[in-house]
């Protein structure tokens, strides 16, 4: 599989950028991943409301194709909920604020902060808790597609909020399409 993404490298990206205020931080880090993977980043990314494993927060699509996608994801209030459990690996690299974590067994939580980088690795799961603000850059790396049933499940069962579900698959859509054409799957 080609990929573009290398979770250590966006790491380093984001390293510098951490300590300013979010909205400062994100459109650096914006600005800073179009310089190194150019059109492969939106270059109008749009904020989505997103209901996942119980879980609600917003994000950001910078990059989605069938074998990668890279978003910023967070809440201003915090949330928790299950991880899911994926044909691909996840990397959730904190911005800001905390995420709590554990796996089935594990009775002593497992605590991620600004610069850290939790991995969670294809075909596991478990729950997490962002016990107030907190942001990431996430970057899933697998088949893609087998992720959007747990993506969109909430919204089919729950919140009923199919504006935020079209325009969910309108971008993925319209991202995954400008990546075929660019040769990348």
């Amino acid at each position: 599989m080609t990929t573009l993404f290398d979770p250590e490298a966006l790491r380093e990206v984001v390293m510098p950028l951490l300590g300013r205020p979010i909205e400062a931080l994100v459109a650096a880090l914006h600005t800073e991943l179009r310089e190194r993977y150019g059109d492969h980043i939106s270059a109008k990314p749009q904020w989505l409301l997103n209901n996942a494993g119980g879980a609600m927060g917003t994000m950001c699509v910078l990059h989605f194709s069938i074998t990668e996608y890279l978003i910023v994801f967070g809440s201003p209030i915090g949330t928790e909920g299950h991880t899911g459990r994926f044909w691909a690996d996840d990397w959730f690299i904190i911005l800001e604020g905390e995420q709590w974590a554990y796996g089935s067994g594990e009775l002593v939580r497992r605590v991620y902060k600004a610069g850290d980088m939790h991995h969670l690795r294809r075909g596991t799961a478990g729950g997490y808790r962002m016990p107030d603000r907190c942001w990431a850059l996430e970057y899933a790396r697998g088949f893609i597609p087998s992720m959007l049933p747990f993506g969109v499940a909430d919204v089919v069962t729950s919140t009923l909020d199919v504006r935020t579900l079209a325009k969910t698959f309108a971008i993925a859509g319209r991202s995954v399409v400008s990546e075929l054409l660019r040769g990348k799957i």
